[in-house]
């Protein structure tokens, strides 16, 4: 074995040393639980007579103990609450969902019918599209809000038999930002 072996093995074991000390350097800093005195305030150097200040990060958690037999309490809120400050904005992001069978523009059907100015349109309105025979049942009724939410959140059991395949949107919230994006033209 030459000296060239010998200066690698060395370099190795310097070099994970020195990665195993930053490594605790870094771990240290990070979870560290006294105070540092990064700035010394003088007004209160007369009080410490030389004692060592000592800080402890305190974490105060509250907690409430249920039963375990007492079932959870949900709270639910009601569509038109939510729905009365919907955010067009999240709900674009929402809209991604849907942009893959459905578009915005007039008459510009995909797999699903073109959603433009679906708020308050008759359902299963648009000529040009093939509807499942539980929409076209619909016909006389209109997309308001609170249909387009029902169908949104579970496509299949609001109207059993509809060719949409989408399982839904569970979260209140996404389904009215996504049916104010809809109002404002999807734009």
């Amino acid at each position: 074995m030459d000296t060239m072996f010998w200066t690698r093995v060395m370099g190795g074991l310097c070099g994970s040393l020195l990665f195993f000390l930053m490594v605790n350097w870094g771990a240290e800093e990070l979870y560290h639980v006294g105070g540092h005195d990064y700035a010394h305030d003088d007004a209160h150097s007369d009080d410490d007579h030389g004692e060592d200040k000592k800080t402890a990060l305190a974490w105060i958690v509250v907690e409430e103990i249920n039963d375990p037999g007492d079932p959870i309490e949900t709270v639910e809120v009601a569509f038109e609450e939510v729905f009365a400050t919907a955010d067009a904005g999240a709900g674009e992001r929402v809209w991604g969902k849907c942009r893959s069978c459905h578009k915005l523009g007039d008459g510009e059907n995909g797999t699903g019918p073109h959603l433009h100015q679906i708020l308050d349109r008759q359902i299963a309105a648009v000529a040009e599209y093939n509807y499942s025979n539980s929409l076209a049942d619909l016909s006389g009724e209109a997309w308001t809000a609170e249909n387009l939410n029902g169908f949104i959140e579970n496509p299949r059991g609001w109207a059993p038999g509809t060719k949409m395949s989408f399982n839904g949107i569970s979260s209140v919230e996404d389904r009215a930002n996504l049916i104010a994006y809809l109002e404002q033209g999807g734009s």
